[in-house]
């Protein structure tokens, strides 16, 4: 995700701050920039006054500073201004932390099923009780209108809920033994301290997706959130204390990524990494859980195609493509990131797609309307330059778009281009942008090898009428998920995960559960004396 992780402290804010002030820029996007900063500031306060703005992390259940006391700026990407700095832990409060973590999983684990299933069960009352203070955190320093910042909110808070419930139905089995005087068990038991490193698209859902079913099969966590993005998690860990979650159990660190990442793969104690990021940084954490032989989950990045026949409901496949490929400005893992049409509706997809594209407002995530923010930083802004670049320059046309906004800052217009190929960026590589590319397609065959042609596998789409080919191509599609005539599957109900180097394991679901437990094997013997 946008090579979304393990990230280095950004220093984007005071270039952002220099562009919002600089003569260059339009009048009106100056008196954007300080009608934002207003409201930013107002929300703020508010947040503050709520307790939910906290600015220290948290180990063994105490709020602390960095132990050198050197913080982190944490800005709006919308406007650019300082919304809080946090402190920039390494090596020492990571280990700390997971020593907390480590003591409190003798007694978190040894709960009942039914404690942590009520511990849970008042996590997920107490996010949604707040999800319009939490939504406008999220909106503040991730961008996102606020709209979507709620649904992430209500989102990830479904994720507290189903596990709280799963944690009453982590069964095992009796096996039929082969002798008489024997009986074969299996037990699945906590894997131990788990490694939380999530990334800055979805602050909150991607914390609760991973925490949840961990605390509920009995593990405790130490979280390294995104340095772009860690008010959410903060919050989202205070309201895990104001829900009885015991101390130790949940703690937080963020800072420098590579001592933190270092030293969770380091320690003995941490018996599983969980990691939704980069593929890059995803490849360094698994061979470094080698040495250690540590468990890893990795969702990792994607290259999503989605698959326009000519038999297709024609505003249906819009309306998907629509929602799936310019949700929270394109920087999701699971987004279209190429738009694969048949011939024979090719140029009235293209067309009809335009017109809503067209449509799509643009602006602070606060404003009334608007459905797409700002890109995350100016580096984000920059790789989106340089891979429409690249496409126009092999022939790619734009039909829309194609530049910054003019309200400057870190926004980019909604685009749409035609012609593309599968040979430029736009195709080889996840966007993380309001990129849309088009490309076309003759035959079925076709199609299923163009979106089979990438290392990616999470994500992909189709869009027809025929059922019999909806299933076809399902089957043979190599992908994690797939999504016929809808743009937006994900859910706590379903396995969400990839193929290939889109990453292992599954989150969400019964399935997601599996991921950490141990299983158990118990033979007792000479059972008939």
């Amino acid at each position: 995700m946008m090579r979304r992780l393990l990230s280095s402290t950004i220093a984007a804010s005071p270039t952002i701050s220099l562009i919002c002030r600089s003569s260059h820029i339009h009048r009106s996007s100056a008196i954007f920039c300080r009608q934002m900063s207003s409201t930013a500031e107002d929300v703020a306060m508010r947040l503050k006054s709520s307790g939910l703005l906290r600015s220290q992390g948290l180990i063994a259940g105490k709020w602390i500073e960095a132990y050198d006391k050197k913080v982190i700026e944490v800005t709006n990407p919308a406007t650019g201004n300082v919304v809080s700095t946090v402190p920039c832990m390494g090596a020492k409060e990571t280990n700390d932390a997971i020593s907390a973590a480590y003591e409190t999983f003798s007694t978190w684990s040894k709960t009942t099923a039914a404690e942590r299933s009520k511990c849970l069960r008042k996590w997920y009352d107490l996010l949604i009780a707040h999800k319009e203070e939490l939504g406008q955190l999220i909106t503040l320093e991730q961008g996102k209108p606020l709209k979507e910042a709620i649904g992430e909110v209500a989102y990830g808070a479904s994720f507290v809920e189903y596990f709280s419930e799963e944690a009453k139905r982590m069964y095992g089995d009796i096996i039929p033994a082969p002798l008489s005087d024997r009986r074969l068990l299996v037990l699945k038991q906590p894997v131990g301290v788990v490694g939380v490193i999530t990334p800055w698209n979805f602050p909150l859902a991607m914390i609760t997706r991973k925490v949840g079913p961990a605390l509920a099969s009995g593990c405790t966590v130490v979280i390294k959130p995104s340095e772009l993005t860690p008010l959410t998690a903060l919050a989202t860990a205070e309201l895990s204390i104001q829900a009885g979650i015991p101390p130790g159990v949940v703690n937080v660190v963020m800072g420098n990524a590579s001592e933190i990442g270092n030293s969770l793969l380091a320690s003995t104690q941490v018996r599983k990494i969980t990691f939704t990021g980069s593929t890059a940084v995803g490849k360094k954490l698994m061979a470094g859980a080698a040495n250690t032989v540590k468990r890893v989950s990795l969702e990792l990045g994607g290259n999503a195609p989605c698959i326009v026949f000519d038999d297709a409901d024609l505003d249906v496949a819009v309306k998907g493509s629509l929602a799936s490929k310019f949700r929270n400005s394109g920087q999701t893992c699971v987004c279209v990131n190429r738009i694969l049409v048949q011939e024979g509706i090719y140029e009235k997809f293209a067309s009809a797609f335009s017109k809503a594209v067209e449509k799509l407002q643009v602006g602070d995530g606060f404003v009334d309307g608007v459905v797409q923010g700002p890109l995350i930083n100016e580096a984000a802004v920059q790789k989106v330059e340089s891979f429409v670049e690249d496409a126009i320059s092999k022939g790619a046309k734009i039909l829309l778009g194609g530049r910054r906004h003019n309200l400057g800052m870190t926004f980019y217009e909604p685009t749409v281009m035609t012609d593309v190929k599968s040979d430029m960026l736009l195709s080889r590589e996840e966007i993380f942008g309001p990129v849309a590319p088009l490309l076309p397609f003759k035959t079925e065959e076709e199609a299923i090898r163009m979106a089979n042609d990438t290392n990616a596998g999470l994500a992909a789409y189709i869009f027809t009428s025929n059922v019999q080919r909806s299933w076809r191509v399902s089957e043979v599609l190599e992908y994690g998920i797939v999504g016929v005539n809808e743009g937006l599957v994900s859910t706590e109900v379903a396995p969400f995960g990839g193929f290939k180097e889109s990453g292992i394991g599954r989150e969400g679901s019964k399935y997601g559960m599996d991921e950490y437990v141990e299983v158990k094997y118990v033979c007792l013997g000479n059972m008939n004396g």
